[in-house]
């Protein structure tokens, strides 16, 4: 075989889970000895017994097609997508987390800042993507530190290279308009000023402007779960920090 031709494994479907995990390792093992550089197996969502002897097999999830394998009585599962590569260390601890972290969730994380002026006026942007304001900051990226990830959007947004100092909140954040439950983290990003807002250079394809507002004020600009967010935060005492779910202590 050569390193561009596809495997294709099949299998009773009266095996054991033990017998199905040896058969596709020992097939994939020879396909891969036989010069094929990547393999790929489709298995349904609704499997778990096939999902886990894929796994163990050593083949990683990559993605998944929603609604593409009919079932029964018009019910469509998810096909689930896994591939093994020939450079793929398989078994010991780096085998074994490489094939959980790509099945593992993977929660999204945001960090932003909060900056007050001298009257607890709190920053806020306006964005072009959304019609709630937020606060500077943004989605942290794979293998970023989220105090990093604060400074780098503060940085995109505003043009500011900001001393970015402790984490004031966390707050899971549940499943919303479509997106995902998230974890997000509000750091101190100090004092600022009216006069500190003229010098900003805005990011012209995401933000629109920015303004120091009150917290009856940000009560008309932030989703409601911003705003709680915004109240627990100022509420703070000197040195402290709240951990939130939706926006509530708990």
């Amino acid at each position: 075989m050569s390193g561009d031709q596809i495997a294709t494994v099949t299998w009773s479907g009266a095996a054991s889970p033990e017998q199905l995990q040896q058969a596709i390792r020992s097939a994939a093992e020879q396909a891969l000895r036989q010069g094929v550089r990547r393999l790929e197996l489709a298995v349904s969502a609704d499997d778990p017994g096939t999902r886990r002897a894929v796994q163990r097999a050593g083949f990683r999830l990559e993605g998944v097609r929603r609604g593409a394998q009919f079932e029964s009585e018009g019910h469509w599962s998810d096909v689930l997508l896994f591939a093994r590569l020939d450079s793929d260390e398989v078994g010991g601890p780096i085998g074994f987390s490489g094939v959980m972290n790509a099945s593992l969730p993977k929660k999204r994380l945001i960090a932003h800042v909060l900056m007050r002026d001298v009257e607890g006026r709190v920053l806020l942007c306006e964005t072009r993507f959304k019609q709630d304001w937020e606060l500077p900051g943004g989605v942290v990226e794979p293998g970023e530190p989220p105090r990093e990830g604060a400074v780098r959007e503060v940085r995109e947004e505003l043009g500011l290279d900001l001393a970015v100092g402790r984490m004031l909140v966390a707050d899971w954040m549940p499943p919303y308009l479509g997106w995902e439950d998230a974890l997000e983290l509000i750091f101190d990003g100090g004092p600022v000023s009216p006069g500190d807002l003229e010098e900003y250079v805005l990011q012209p394809s995401e933000i629109k402007q920015v303004r120091l507002c009150t917290l009856e004020e940000a009560e008309q600009l932030v989703s409601p779960l911003s705003h709680r967010r915004l109240s627990a935060a100022a509420r703070l005492s000197p040195r402290s920090t709240v951990y939130l779910e939706n926006g509530y202590e708990v």
